[in-house]
């Protein structure tokens, strides 16, 4: 296809959904990965939780193989140009999108896994298992010993390894760029619309 795609690869929490929505504001068109296994699971009539999201993604990739997330994701592109995808999991997606494209760049979104932690306590999304108060912004208003957070903290670690399982090392590894998402939400905000400015060229 005739366009230019932009991934986002990172583990849960990093601030790839926060980095979609800098592309957004920029025009670009984004595309999310995770929307094609939440799709097949409302098909299925099942709740959007993580288990049962973890589920459907699994059964994609077993019934259709390592690519067939990023496969969904691409019939959803509706334009051409720059194209922005969300939550790239395998390398075998990374070397799908490469050859679907006559320009493909792979980024990678890091964070410290305590800040990864407070986010997503904070977010309150229901495929994180354990919402926290929305303004907890950071795992530094959480006590060690809350149990939302401990239950939030292995629910974390339940979704890395099955996203380590699909072959997230190795996509992470394949990434030309990295952000890091370690200073306050307008640095990495500057970061992610300087980085798709260069690549959007």
């Amino acid at each position: 296809m005739d366009m230019k795609i932009i991934g986002f690869v990172g583990m849960p929490g990093s601030g790839k959904s926060e980095a979609s929505r800098v592309a957004r504001e920029m025009g670009l068109e984004v595309v999310i990965m995770g929307d094609v296994i939440r799709a097949e699971a409302r098909r299925r009539s099942l709740d959007p939780t993580d288990s049962n999201l973890g589920m459907v993604g699994n059964s994609l990739r077993e019934k259709d193989g390592a690519a067939a997330i990023a496969r969904g994701c691409l019939a959803m592109i509706r334009g051409g140009g720059v194209v922005v995808v969300d939550g790239i999991r395998s390398l075998a997606e990374v070397e799908f999108f490469r050859d679907s494209c006559r320009d493909f760049h792979l980024v990678e979104v890091y964070a410290p896994p305590q800040s990864r932690l407070g986010w997503i306590a904070s977010r309150g999304r229901p495929d994180d298992s354990a919402p926290g108060p929305a303004e907890a912004a950071d795992a530094r208003v959480f006590s060690p010993c809350d149990p939302g957070l401990r239950h939030t903290a292995e629910a974390l670690e339940r979704r890395e390894c099955r996203e380590l399982g699909w072959g997230m090392c190795e996509a992470i590894q394949a990434a030309d760029i990295r952000i890091s998402n370690d200073g306050s939400l307008e640095e990495f905000q500057e970061k992610v619309r300087a980085i798709l400015e260069g690549l959007s060229r």
